[in-house]
């Protein structure tokens, strides 16, 4: 009988520590689930931001051919919303955060009318970039997103 002694407090102490053990893998995992669910909501914020930029634009092309075909390819743009939807030159955050801005290029079609690098310019569709840059961790994430927009009201 005296052999026993002390067994079921070894008994006790191994099965404390499995269960701790087993607390901190699961206190780990929900913090890297956290942290990682926190930087998916900056993308997925990001991605809609494009998109809205996007359609934005729809939205100027869609006043006016004029409202696009003026712009210069050359300075980027940012939008602004006041009683409408309008293009500025000074920079803006979106929940100051994001900075979202709008590229402007011209358009060439090659000798069978495709959209080429050079060629023939179409002065009736431009291409519009939108970019949004975030500070992550410890850098500035850039996403882009681009579609054509054509004169269709004229």
């Amino acid at each position: 009988m005296k052999k026993n002694r002390g067994i079921a407090l070894i008994e006790i102490i191994i099965g404390s520590a499995i269960i701790s053990i087993g607390i901190l893998a699961i206190n780990s995992a929900y913090n890297t689930y956290v942290e990682y669910a926190l930087a998916n909501q900056k993308n997925a914020e990001a991605a809609y931001l494009l998109e809205e930029g996007l359609e934005v634009m729809t939205f100027i092309r869609d006043r006016s051919w004029l409202n696009i075909s003026r712009l210069s390819t050359t300075t980027p743009y940012y939008l602004t919303f006041g009683t409408a939807w309008a293009t500025s030159t000074t920079p803006v955050y979106v929940d100051g955060v994001f900075l979202r801005s709008i590229n402007i290029e011209d358009v060439f079609r090659d000798a069978n009318s495709d959209i080429a690098i050079s060629g023939t310019f179409d002065p009736e569709i431009r291409k519009i970039t939108t970019t949004v840059s975030y500070f992550q961790g410890h850098a500035t994430t850039t996403k882009t997103l681009s579609k054509y927009l054509a004169n269709i009201m004229d």
